[in-house]
């Protein structure tokens, strides 16, 4: 499913377009061309970015730190894009001293026109992108990499407590899909409607599925996590967007008729419950760990506002538990 990256501008222009499109590159580890080996792949990444955010969290609970080479591409440029600014990642593409990724996409393929996004898993043996499909990326992480790594971590280890167990496989798919429509792209719907129209009839339907979420946590086996008592890939892929609501949704977008802090008490729980813990089944504390949230309000800030300014509030950016 292709998705919206937010702060990700095409190479030309002022204004990001921040409507889905396919990806262009959609390559799997492992396979012929892309084995599954340890040292050979760089993930790029930008703190920012929720999608981008999401391939940090499963890099970092599979402890991929020293299989998978993790690079964060720390600014963006209105007219080049992402670029290596050195304020928190490293000044020029550890790889090839370039300052821009475009200039990887371009080394990739000369002939490509489309946006330069991330995340972006890149193949050093090639020299090539293998894809810059976030959902895709993380399926790649659950389980590509296990040899390299501990027996005890490894997923088909894991039995029922895996990211992606196979028997609730299908129920997590179908839930993605319906959390990417209405909630994922659902506040770049409403934060980008061209009219007031549009505006109000996503709106709308953002906070009715902002309730069905609240419901959903209700339900048997729907808690503490989404899906029971582990964490799997459904609540991976929904907390980059709401750890980003009540801090720049709710203002920058406009996503302002109710707040997770004040109007969803079990939403805000099992979010809080994902930030702050620093148990087993968070990795550690890898939710907390991957959400900068200084960082997420300047992007967002410098792009949505277009004038740099970054809100105070709320403070604090998430309550403890």
């Amino acid at each position: 499913m292709a998705q919206p990256q937010p702060l990700n501008a095409s190479t030309t222009g002022s204004n990001p377009i921040w409507t889905p499109r396919p990806s262009r590159f959609r390559n799997s580890i492992p396979s012929a061309h892309f084995p599954a080996a340890k040292g050979r792949y760089v993930l790029y990444v930008n703190s920012c970015c929720p999608w981008a955010h999401r391939t940090g969290i499963v890099h970092a609970m599979k402890g991929l730190e020293n299989v998978v080479q993790l690079v964060e591409v720390d600014a963006r440029d209105p007219t080049h894009g992402w670029w290596f600014s050195g304020r928190r990642g490293p000044d020029r593409d550890p790889l090839y001293g370039v300052k821009y990724l475009k200039e990887l996409y371009a080394k990739a393929d000369p002939h490509y026109s489309g946006r330069i996004t991330v995340p972006l898993l890149w193949d050093k043996e090639h020299q090539t992108i293998v894809n810059n499909e976030s959902s895709e990326i993380i399926r790649m992480f659950y389980d590509s990499f296990d040899q390299s790594l501990p027996p005890e971590i490894r997923e088909s280890n894991k039995g029922d407590g895996g990211l992606l167990p196979k028997h609730l496989q299908g129920d997590i798919e179908a839930f993605n899909a319906w959390v990417y429509e209405n909630v994922n792209n659902g506040v770049y719907k409403a934060g980008f409607a061209s009219s007031q129209a549009s505006y109000d009839e996503h709106i709308t339907r953002l906070f009715q599925s902002l309730d069905r979420l609240e419901d959903h946590l209700t339900q048997p086996g729907h808690h503490p996590f989404l899906f029971g008592d582990h964490v799997t890939e459904a609540d991976i892929r929904l907390f980059p967007t709401l750890i980003r609501f009540d801090v720049v949704y709710y203002t920058l977008f406009k996503c302002n008729l109710k707040m997770i802090r004040i109007d969803y008490p079990r939403l805000h729980a099992w979010l809080r419950r994902l930030y702050w813990s620093e148990g087993p089944e968070t990795a550690g504390d890898v939710f907390k760990r991957t959400t900068l949230f200084e960082q997420i309000k300047c992007g967002y800030s410098s792009v949505a506002a277009g004038n740099g300014i970054v809100p105070k509030g709320p403070m604090p950016h998430i309550l403890p538990l």
